[in-house]
């Protein structure tokens, strides 16, 4: 299988029309309210794990047309005193709104004209997207939350760049950890990518190569019914991709046809740690995006609670 097989794929598992013909809630519809209340119960421990990266000058290298955040402070509190002796600071973020740990909207990447369930490429314009923006999904991404250690199922801290995951290494990894995925679960897969760059800090090298899903994963994650799919690479799909001849095939599968928001750049080292320490790879997750009107990311603090 090709990366140039994707619009066939796409046809394959599309959720179009599933949830009805003006939705834009894609797989995060199969998070009820049962199924919060079922990943609510996986809290035992107390423990909170934050899968965001650090939005500061020592984060990951911005992406090509991309800037890192900017910092900036208005007031530091010097020269002034307000009655009773109190003083204030105040600050700002200049940033991309996909510089850091992110969700992408539906409306981040499309192909043929049109986005998630239909919807023209004529609905984003430069006041932002009308149709599959980021809000549409604001506080609907919490409940159970499974991770698939990859990298430590190869027995390796971090996978090569450009190391294509199959579906069956995905169902091999499941099975060694004894972990069952269900609809509705929240996936997070770690190659390592993350703590490679907090290792080595080069990040030319980081973003010039990832390992990360091949096109054949995009049928597993439909029939598995996932409702939301985050890594800690940059990418979600293996770069260089399987096929030059094809851009991103399985952002456009994923986001256009499936309609799965999808997580980059999570911080899943301490996280895979604890997972290997107590056997249960399975947590309570929540993820809610900036509620920024007609955006197409939104940078996230992701917590997973055992």
């Amino acid at each position: 299988m090709t990366s140039a097989d994707f619009r066939r794929i796409g046809a394959a598992v599309s959720n179009w029309g599933r949830w009805g013909a003006e939705d834009e809630r894609g797989t995060t519809n199969l998070i009820t309210p049962q199924k919060i209340v079922e990943a609510a119960r996986l809290v035992r421990k107390g423990t909170v794990f934050e899968l965001g990266v650090p939005l500061d000058a020592d984060g990951p290298p911005a992406f090509p047309g991309r800037i890192a955040p900017l910092h900036l402070m208005t007031e530091t509190g010097a020269g002034q005193e307000y009655p009773g002796g109190a003083r204030w600071s105040d600050d700002y973020v200049v940033m991309p709104l996909q510089a850091g740990t992110q969700w992408d909207a539906f409306a981040h990447v499309w192909y043929d004209g049109m986005l998630y369930n239909g919807f023209p490429e004529d609905t984003i314009g430069p006041h932002g997207a009308r149709r599959c923006s980021i809000d549409a999904l604001a506080g609907g991404v919490t409940g159970r939350g499974v991770l698939l250690d990859v990298a430590r199922h190869c027995g390796v801290d971090w996978l090569e760049g450009g190391h294509v995951i199959g579906p069956e290494t995905l169902d091999a990894v499941a099975e060694r950890q004894g972990t069952e995925i269900r609809p509705g679960d929240i996936l997070l897969v770690r190659t390592g990518w993350w703590g490679k760059f907090a290792a080595e800090r080069d990040g030319a090298g980081w973003i010039s190569t990832e390992p990360g899903l091949g096109l054949a994963c995009v049928r597993w994650i439909r029939d598995h019914d996932l409702a939301a799919l985050a890594m800690d690479n940059w990418g979600i799909e293996v770069a260089p991709g399987e096929d030059p001849a094809a851009t991103n095939p399985v952002h456009c599968v994923l986001l256009r046809d499936v309609g799965i928001p999808l997580g980059e750049i999570f911080d899943l080292e301490a996280l895979a740690e604890d997972c290997a320490d107590d056997g249960r790879y399975e947590f309570l997750f929540t993820a809610p995006p900036l509620k920024v009107a007609g955006a197409v990311g939104s940078p996230i603090s992701p917590l997973a609670l055992k």
